[in-house]
């Protein structure tokens, strides 16, 4: 009886032990910041609570990214209900900054920055004004929205002098809590004489949820859907091959799958792709020349694309009005994309053509007349070897006339010149024409 109270009673104060454990829940990201990013965060986050976690750790080291996609992981850490912790282990430039300060506290290693946020493209060329503002405006409003210094953040956004922070400065202006060379320092900062936990999310991590986050990758993205119109535009200069439409096919189904299972992609963006499809092979194959339809089905088709990138809720502001800003990046990356999967194409079936290769997924033979084949049965088989007479000069081309009266379209096989009157030979008959020789 002795050993059993004994059992027990060490079973619960190791389970106290556990409970009076404070949990961390690291998320690493040090990759620049896109919609995979984003996706990751708010998996992230999900996970945390999932796990229990008292503090959620943001291991950061990246150069920034889309800001679009800054603003919903910055949006998601500042509605979040437990402490979000930032560890920058090197670099939280630009979006990383932006990220950084939305953070319930931030902590930085030696060496690292934090900072340097003025909008470039992707040529690092500094973007005109309005984009500083709008950059300048989230800095400020996520810096108040934490109790930091708005004018510091707003600094990291000017363009005649941009600010960038090492650990002491950060630390001296209020935008660093304090230097740790580990995550085990960082954490015995937060919860000094505490017995911790730390838990990462690489370990909750499915080989799904890898898959997911590698083809939500926005370069592999822009692949896909070069592999979409690729596919369709080779598809269609070349019919019958099987395999480009196969490939449009497979690159349809990368794209869309992981973005509606993540739910960025719904069921009438998709639908709203299929029918653009369906009006471009209706303006191909059925409507001569191109109008309405091929115009309709490519806006479609680019809409659908750039839609299915974005979350249907970023598009809505608080107020109700519209915001079309997120979809500026999307939609410039769909026709990029689309217009290198065009020349990609022409040039792939140029050089393809005329290679073994191409023998091997393409029947290249001609059917030629001249070996005993004819697409269509003229009916006029039963002249070949009758002697006819020329009833209208064969040029070479002419007519013919039969015993029976009928007159037919004639051409001399040979050529030549036959005048009205003269006897000639049929040999031959093809889409309804005789091929005649002189008798």
């Amino acid at each position: 009886m002795k050993q059993i109270l004994t059992f027990f009673t060490t079973l619960m104060l190791s389970l106290c032990a556990y409970a009076n454990e404070t949990v961390f829940y690291r998320i690493r990201l040090d990759q620049d910041i896109d919609k995979a990013a984003q996706r990751l965060i708010v998996k992230g986050l999900e996970k945390a609570d999932q796990a229990g976690a008292d503090y959620v750790l943001l291991d950061l080291d990246t150069y920034g990214g889309a800001v679009d996609a800054a603003d919903s992981i910055r949006t998601a850490i500042l509605r979040y209900e437990k402490p979000v912790i930032a560890y920058i282990n090197m670099q939280a430039a630009s979006a990383g900054a932006l990220i950084s300060i939305a953070c319930d506290s931030i902590y930085m290693k030696t060496g690292s920055s934090i900072g340097a946020a003025t909008v470039v493209n992707q040529t690092g060329e500094v973007m005109p004004d309005k984009y500083q503002s709008f950059m300048r405006g989230m800095m400020r409003s996520t810096a108040q929205a934490v109790g930091r210094d708005p004018e510091i953040a707003e600094s990291m956004v000017d363009t005649a002098g941009v600010l960038s922070l090492t650990p002491e400065e950060a630390v001296k202006v209020g935008y660093c809590e304090g230097i740790a060379e580990t995550i085990e320092e960082v954490v015995n900062k937060v919860t000094p004489d505490k017995s911790f936990v730390i838990k990462n999310m690489e370990d909750d991590m499915t080989w799904l949820d890898r898959l997911i986050q590698l083809l939500l990758n926005p370069f592999l993205q822009s692949i896909f859907m070069m592999m979409i119109v690729g596919g369709i535009f080779v598809e269609i200069r070349t019919p019958g091959i099987g395999l480009p439409l196969v490939t449009a096919i497979v690159g349809a189904l990368l794209y869309f799958a992981p973005l509606y299972v993540e739910q960025l992609a719904v069921s009438w963006e998709i639908l709203l792709f299929v029918t653009g499809l369906l009006l471009i092979a209706l303006e191909i194959f059925v409507i001569p020349g191109f109008g309405v339809a091929g115009i309709s089905g490519i806006i479609a088709v680019v809409a659908a694309l750039a839609f299915a990138m974005i979350d249907n809720a970023e598009l809505f502001r608080w107020d109700g009005t519209l915001n079309l800003q997120p979809l500026l990046r999307p939609v410039a990356t769909v026709i990029l994309s689309l217009t290198a999967a065009v020349f990609g194409s022409v040039w792939l079936v140029r050089r393809l053509y005329n290679t073994r290769s191409f023998d091997a997924i393409a029947l290249r033979q001609e059917m030629k007349a001249e070996d005993g084949f004819t697409g269509v049965v003229s009916g006029l088989e039963h002249l070949i070897g009758e002697e006819l007479t020329v009833f209208a000069d064969l040029k070479p081309a002419g007519k013919v006339k039969a015993a029976d009266g009928r007159v037919y379209e004639a051409i001399l096989a040979f050529g030549g010149y036959a005048e009205k009157g003269s006897p000639v030979r049929v040999i031959r008959t093809e889409q309804g024409r005789l091929y005649c020789e002189k008798a």
